[in-house]
């Protein structure tokens, strides 16, 4: 029978799941208290907060935040526009920029573009918006991508994570220039006579960036400006430029666009028996946590993914608490870290 288990007993009923009022009358304060509460209101005395807290985790009282949103016109929820991509520096991205907001009290909604196209990532700010939430951070490393931003209106908070140009837009990202610099002139500055390049892909600011920093520190040195190589960003590439370079017995010093470029490379020298770096130095972009840990260890321009995400929810909230749409563009310093994958070229 319907509302019975077998042998006639009675299925208990599920637990009411417990409302502001039950933790009102457990606590011994008024609803209203228990509202302040949630909204960290400061007029509430600290025991009278400790007792109302504790009522929350004994019924284990979960509030309703879409009923809070419309009370206070405030979802306490940043949106978050990624797109599906397995390269390390956009997923370190999006767990960078969850911590932040989740130190700064907040939520985060996600919303995947299926490309970095700009009608997909368009799709995807305005299901960001019909959640109410109150700012809008896009990961946007594509030309593509940075044209869409410029069609949110000005009325929502806005920050790009990233490099490039998007007008009315504020932008956080790593200096590319100075990290790509910083890594030539390390190479130089050991004595190989020019270095070598595998740069990322068109249509990425960041790839244009690094190459920018790369020919401008090997203009300033007075050295050869190779034609650079272009990949993809991916491990494969880094090895199917590698093989080419392997073949070239001038060539002492690579700098390559990001660590999985890097990684191909120095299988591919390998595999040539090229010796790194006896004869051949390799250096890589982003420092993700296995470039330690290869053979030898990588040299790298190390990006700071926390700072990129606290200074992005910073930016957030800043639009958030004036009422303005800002259009800063902050650039975070770069740093490279030397380990035994760069030495002096072979006499």
């Amino acid at each position: 029978m319907s509302g019975e288990r077998s042998g006639g007993v009675r299925a208990p009923r599920a637990r009411r799941p417990a409302v502001m009022m039950d933790v009102a009358r457990l606590a011994g304060v008024s609803h209203q208290t228990v509202s302040r509460v949630l909204n960290d209101h400061p007029s509430v005395r600290p025991e009278t907060r400790a007792r109302v807290l504790a009522a929350m985790r004994e019924l284990d009282y979960q509030p309703n935040s879409a009923a809070r949103t419309l009370v206070t016109n405030r979802s306490q929820t940043l949106g978050l526009v990624t797109f599906d991509t397995t390269l390390v520096g956009p997923s370190f991205m999006v767990y960078a920029v969850e911590r932040a907001a989740r130190e700064a009290g907040y939520f985060v909604s996600i919303a995947s573009a299926r490309s970095m196209e700009t009608r997909s990532v368009a799709e995807a700010i305005r299901r960001l918006r019909e959640q109410a939430v109150e700012a809008i951070i896009t990961i946007a490393p594509l030309d593509s991508a940075l044209a869409a931003l410029e069609e949110v209106p000005g009325n929502m908070p806005l920050v790009g994570m990233g490099v490039g140009d998007a007008a009315g837009v504020a932008m956080v990202g790593l200096d590319n220039v100075a990290g790509a610099a910083v890594a030539t002139r390390h190479l130089l500055g050991m004595g190989h006579r020019t270095v070598h390049h595998i740069a990322g892909p068109d249509g990425w600011p960041e790839a244009r960036e690094r190459r920018q920093g790369w020919e401008a520190a090997l203009a300033a040195g007075g050295v050869p400006v190779p034609e650079p190589s272009v990949g993809d960003w991916s491990a494969r590439s880094g090895y199917e430029a590698g093989r080419a370079l392997a073949d070239d017995p001038s060539v002492t010093a690579v700098f390559c666009a990001n660590d999985q470029t890097a990684i191909g490379v120095l299988r591919a020298l390998a595999e040539a028996g090229r010796r790194v770096p006896g004869d051949v130095s390799v250096v890589g972009f982003d420092d993700i946590p296995e470039a330690p840990y290869l053979s030898p260890p990588l040299t790298t321009v190390v990006q700071d993914f926390a700072q990129l995400g606290r200074r992005c929810v910073e930016v957030a909230l800043h639009q958030i608490a004036t009422g303005v749409r800002t259009s800063d563009q902050v650039r975070v310093a770069p740093r490279l870290a030397a380990r035994a994958s760069a030495a002096a070229p072979p006499h």
